[in-house]
């Protein structure tokens, strides 16, 4: 069966939140919440519960009145306080029937989300980016951006193919997220990848900063979490 893990490291002790089959359980506290739309947040997205391939998912899309990219666009999951550790998810991405000509079924995971989310750290995906024939867009497949004084526009700017890399990935399939966190380093591998598809060695929010994790869409996109 399919699981999705959240292990967090804190220094002293370790604790492992699992969720399984639409449950999360946090083996150290024996604390379980059950996943439904009452325990996460669409912040400035719409959410739904479907079914996608046989499979429970989260649905997510952003919000129309969001013009800018990367903003604070994602589905918090509610009760998590996340620092250093390892996240694993799986997702998948389309783009919408409207979608503009420069959307890529963008799809990641922010994290260390702030209370009033005004800050953030975020791994996204661009999945149409991997399958292009221009070899400069198959460089920009993954992108790592620190909201709000860092985006994607920011590291091309002052460290251009430093903040970003290729995977093979593609729209329309199930992708399999892990990134490690630990200090102001953060990894990401893809699909049980046994070296980083992408290391980011400044998380631009600095090495002492918790708080939520959430599903990240932007523009054009429709996003599942599987759960």
């Amino acid at each position: 069966m399919k699981t999705i893990k959240f292990y967090t490291i804190n220094y002293m002790r370790v604790f492992t939140i699992i969720l399984f089959m639409g449950l999360i359980v946090n083996s150290t506290y024996a604390q379980k919440i059950k996943i439904e739309e009452s325990n996460l947040s669409a912040i400035q997205t719409s959410m739904s519960i479907q079914n996608i391939d046989g499979k429970r998912a989260v649905r997510v899309t952003k919000s129309p009145k969001v013009l800018a990219d990367d903003e604070a666009t994602y589905v918090r999951i509610n009760d998590l306080d996340f620092k250093d550790g390892v996240i694993e998810v799986k997702v998948l991405s389309r783009l919408l029937p409207d979608a503009p000509a420069h959307a890529r079924g963008f799809i990641g995971l922010a994290f260390r989300i702030n209370e009033n989310n005004s800050r953030f750290e975020s791994i996204y995906l661009r999945p149409t980016n991997s399958i292009a024939d221009d070899q400069l867009r198959r460089n920009r497949t993954i992108q790592y951006f620190s909201y709000p004084n860092f985006k994607f526009t920011d590291s091309r700017a002052t460290a251009p193919g430093q903040y970003e890399s290729y995977a093979p990935i593609a729209p329309n399939k199930w992708i399999k997220l892990k990134i490690e966190v630990k200090g102001k380093t953060a990894k990401l591998f893809i699909n049980d990848a046994k070296l980083p598809n992408l290391i980011v060695n400044d998380l631009k929010m600095g090495a002492d900063k918790t708080g939520a994790i959430g599903l990240f869409v932007d523009i054009g996109t429709e996003g599942f979490l599987g759960i």
